[in-house]
C-alpha cells in the first residue's frame, strides 16, 4: 500500500502492458500478400483467440481491447497509468517494407483508439517498420503527431541486431525526437528443444534480451547513441543482470574477441533502464544491485498470464526497498522516461500532461 507521502506523490505507471484489438481488416487483402497473416476469432462477448492464419496463437479476453476493463483492474491493482504497447506478433519485421508500413498505421490507429477511451491513463506506444530505416522515421513521427508517447520495437530484425547501422539510426532518430523505446524480446529460435514447457518463454526470452543489450554494448551502440536517448528494456533485461560480471571479465581477458567498445559493459548499465517483472525478491534485488534503483520500472507484461498480478506486487512487497527506491521504481522512473514529470496524484484522474 502507499502508507508514506511520497508514495501518495508519486503516480504508478506500468511500463509495460500490451493491446489488441478487437479486430482488424483483412491483412491479407489490405496488403496484397499472401499469409499467414494474425488475425482476431471472437468466440464471445469477452473471448477471442488470436490466430496466425489457420493456427490458434494465443487466447485473449476483453481486458486486451476494452480500455473500461483495463481502468477497472488498474484501480484494483493501484496503477495510475499503463504504457499501451504493440503485441509484437503484429510487428511484421519479415516482410516487405510497404506491407509493414501498412500493417503499423493499422494497428498503431486502433491504439490510439482505445487509448482515447482511457481517461487519459493509457498511455499508447506506437510500432514502426524496423526493417526500413526510413519508412520506420517517418511512421514514427506520423504517430508522435497524432498521440503517440513512444515506440515499442522487436529486439532484433531477423539477424540483424540493435547495433545494425540502420538501426542505430532508428534510435538516433528517436534521441532527437525525445522518443521513449521500449524493446521486446520477439522471433525466438526454435528447436524440438524449446518446443517442450513453454521453453521459448523461459528460456529464450531471458536470452534474446541478454543479446540485444549485449550487442548495443559490444557492437558500440552506445558509444554512438546519445546519452539523451530514453531506453527500456523488457523481462529485467533478460538473463543480462546476473551475467554483466562474467561480460566485464570477458571484455578485460578476451579483449581481442570482445573489446570492441570503449568500455566494459558495466560502464553502460546507466544507459538503459529494465521492467521489474521477474517475480520474487532475491531477483529484483540482484537486479537493483546490478542496475541501480534509479533504472528500474514497474512492469507488468499485463494481460497476458506469464505477467505479474496484480500488477506492482512484488515491488510493493520488496522488504529491502526505501521508501524513496519504492516510489521510484513504482513511478518516478518512469515518469522521468516519458517525459511526465509534471503529472500530479490528482492529475491521474484527468487527462495525460506532459512536461
Amino acid at each position: 500500500m502507499k502508507d508514506s507521502s511520497l508514495l501518495e506523490r508519486t503516480p504508478t505507471v506500468d511500463i509495460h502492458t500490451h493491446y489488441v484489438p478487437k479486430g482488424w481488416p483483412d491483412l491479407e487483402e489490405h496488403t496484397g500478400s499472401a499469409g499467414p497473416w494474425p488475425s482476431l476469432r471472437v468466440d464471445g462477448e469477452r473471448e477471442a483467440m488470436m490466430m496466425m492464419g489457420d493456427t490458434e496463437f494465443r487466447p485473449i479476453q476483453d481486458n486486451a481491447w476494452q480500455a473500461q476493463v483495463r481502468l477497472k483492474q488498474m484501480d484494483s491493482d493501484g496503477v495510475d497509468y499503463q504504457v499501451l504497447s504493440p503485441t509484437p506478433v503484429f510487428f511484421s519485421y519479415g516482410r516487405k517494407p510497404e506491407e509493414a508500413v501498412k500493417v503499423s498505421q493499422i494497428f498503431n490507429d486502433l491504439a490510439l483508439e482505445i487509448g482515447a477511451e482511457g481517461q487519459g491513463r493509457l498511455v499508447p506506444f506506437c510500432q514502426v517498420p524496423l526493417q526500413d530505416t526510413d519508412a520506420a522515421c517517418r511512421e514514427l513521427d506520423r504517430c508522435m503527431d497524432n498521440g503517440h508517447k513512444g515506440v515499442e520495437i522487436g529486439n532484433h530484425v531477423g539477424d540483424r541486431d540493435l547495433d545494425d547501422a540502420g538501426i542505430i539510426t532508428f534510435l538516433q532518430h528517436c534521441a532527437d525526437k525525445d522518443v521513449p523505446v521500449f524493446v521486446h524480446p520477439w522471433d525466438m529460435p526454435n528447436s524440438p528443444r524449446l518446443d517442450r514447457w513453454m521453453a521459448q518463454w523461459l528460456v529464450g526470452m531471458p536470452a534474446e534480451t541478454h543479446l540485444s543489450i549485449l550487442s548495443l554494448i559490444l557492437g558500440g551502440g552506445f558509444d554512438k547513441l546519445p546519452e539523451s536517448l530514453q531506453l527500456c528494456f523488457a523481462h529485467g533485461g533478460g538473463s543480462f543482470p546476473y551475467w554483466l560480471g562474467r561480460m566485464d571479465n570477458a571484455w578485460h581477458r578476451r579483449g581481442d574477441l570482445i573489446a570492441k567498445s570503449q568500455f566494459p559493459p558495466s560502464h553502460y548499465v546507466s544507459r538503459f533502464s529494465v521492467d521489474s517483472v521477474v517475480f520474487n525478491e532475491p531477483s529484483l534485488r540482484l537486479l537493483m544491485d546490478t542496475m541501480g534503483s534509479s533504472q528500474i520500472m514497474l512492469g507488468s507484461d499485463f494481460p497476458y498470464p506469464l505477467g505479474e498480478q496484480p500488477a506492482g506486487r512484488l515491488i510493493r512487497s520488496a522488504s529491502f526497498l526505501d521508501e524513496g527506491q519504492r516510489a521510484n521504481m513504482l513511478g518516478g522512473n518512469a515518469l522521468r522516461f516519458l517525459g511526465m514529470e509534471s503529472v500530479s496524484q490528482a492529475g491521474s484522474e484527468g487527462s495525460l500532461r506532459a512536461s
